[in-house]
């Protein structure tokens, strides 16, 4: 059976040249999340840290490069999943968002080891693939109040904005108002981030593929300029290879492929696990994960007219099983929740309509293992526009959101401002469960009250209990 035979090419009504040009296009679309993931899960020390993976006796760039082949490798098996088995152009990879979550509350603000916290992915993955396996989809979407599922998405893009703009020193910490804008006109970086953000904005905005990536090595690019040209200090826009007038190539990062490190961490996190804190993690991970998924593929779905009559995605259940299949093996080599990617459309939209589509942006991933020690070059500043960027258009979502309906306005409003009002996108997911109950009963509207969202509310007022109080140490 030849390629065209086996993805039925004809009966989509699609060719070779139109399926590898709609995989390509997707590719460099998302392709930022080499970059961008390792940036955002890699630990970083000292006065302006940052929570996240790190590994006793290896060095941030390394950890940077194991994690970006641990990110190629994720995206690659989910996709190609999506190829052979779903037979749909869609790609996947480590979330936007769940990252974030992993990094900055599971590993920062719950204190949860990140070995640990990469079991908790596995486990959520197994939820996933053994959920979708028996058909519990629609069980599943029933359980979750519905001015919750809109209101993530913003919510997320919410706090993956505040990230990137602290990082890029555009946002910092005040004592008297706890943020407050940056010495933007001062600060070298701030300058530069101020340019490559509005640089990657005006590429986006006229649709230019890969737009993110161009902004991020543009960035990188003006930086080492800068260094090279004596206008900063080394290791201020650039890495320490970089000198006034120089780039000294023994101390460029080398080429780290061992990933040893990482993958399998998850089995000795399974010894540390503490009951109550992994259960919320593992569900949360999953909440933002379904949701994730279920919502870029009726978007994308929608581009492609791959929607039923009724607005359904026929047989849903083969790429959901891809996007469990890819958390549960990257979780496994030690990354965060891989998801389905909204940026598919771009591909779709060059008239992808098979699984060759994702076929050709899977290969794609594997060819970007040769640039992996771009990875350690990219500054932080630089990778956080992806951040930014991502974080405002996800903002589009609010709009799904019935504000006029107000026990749907409470809950979705305290969903999306509790996330980057606390730092935890966690939180703002159970303060929005907590209050749709609550709002309903009050609002004498029970029609669409289930037990299981007063049950879930209840677990979560008895979790935030027992912590705040202390009592879980």
């Amino acid at each position: 059976m030849g390629v065209r035979e086996f993805f039925d090419l004809d009966a989509h009504g699609t060719d070779l040249r139109t399926e590898a040009l709609a995989g390509l296009t997707t590719f460099l679309t998302m392709s930022y999340i080499v970059v961008v993931n390792p940036a955002i899960l890699a630990a970083v020390s000292g006065e302006n840290g940052k929570p996240g993976i790190a590994v006793a006796g290896t060095s941030t760039a390394e950890v940077v490069q194991m994690l970006a082949v641990v990110t190629i490798l994720a995206a690659a098996t989910g996709t190609l999943v999506m190829a052979l088995y779903a037979n749909l152009p869609f790609g996947q990879a480590p979330g936007m968002g769940l990252n974030a979550f992993f990094a900055f509350t599971v590993v920062g603000a719950l204190g949860v080891p990140w070995e640990t916290a990469l079991a908790a992915v596995v486990v959520e993955g197994v939820l996933f693939i053994l959920l979708t396996a028996i058909g519990a989809r629609k069980y599943v979407i029933r359980l979750f109040p519905e001015p919750v599922k809109f209101a993530v998405g913003s919510g997320i893009g919410l706090f993956l904005a505040i990230i990137g703009l602290q990082e890029m020193r555009l946002v910092v910490a005040d004592p008297a108002t706890l943020v407050t804008l940056g010495d933007v006109a001062a600060d070298p970086v701030a300058m530069l981030s101020v340019v490559g953000l509005f640089f990657t904005f005006g590429l986006y905005a006229r649709g230019i593929r890969g737009s993110i990536v161009v902004g991020i090595l543009t960035t990188t690019l003006l930086g080492i300029i800068a260094t090279y040209l004596s206008f900063v200090d080394s290791g201020v826009l650039a890495i320490d290879a970089v000198k006034q007038g120089a780039i000294v190539l023994s101390e460029l990062p080398s080429a780290t492929y061992d990933i040893t490190p990482l993958a399998g961490a998850f089995v000795g996190g399974l010894d540390r696990v503490e009951p109550v804190t992994f259960a919320l993690v593992v569900f949360m991970l999953f909440f933002v994960d379904f949701f994730n998924t279920a919502g870029a593929l009726v978007g994308v779905g929608q581009v492609g007219d791959f929607l039923d009559d009724d607005g359904n995605f026929p047989d849903v259940d083969k790429p959901l099983m891809a996007d469990a299949v890819g958390t549960t093996v990257g979780g496994m080599l030690g990354t965060s929740t891989v998801t389905t990617y909204i940026e598919s459309a771009t591909g779709v939209e060059e008239g992808g309509r098979t699984g060759l589509t994702a076929l050709v942006i899977a290969l794609l991933f594997l060819a970007a293992l040769a640039v992996v020690p771009l990875a350690a070059a990219i500054p932080l500043y630089a990778s956080h526009i992806a951040v930014v960027v991502i974080g405002v258009v996800m903002l589009q979502n609010v709009v799904d959101i019935d504000w006029h309906d107000i026990t749907h306005a409470i809950p979705a409003g305290l969903t999306i401002l509790v996330m980057p009002f606390t730092y935890s996108i966690a939180y703002g997911i159970a303060a929005g469960i907590v209050a749709f109950p609550l709002v309903k009963v009050a609002a004498g509207d029970y029609e669409n009250l289930r037990v299981g969202h007063l049950a879930l509310a209840g677990a979560f007022v008895v979790y935030f209990v027992v912590r705040t109080g202390g009592l879980l140490g």
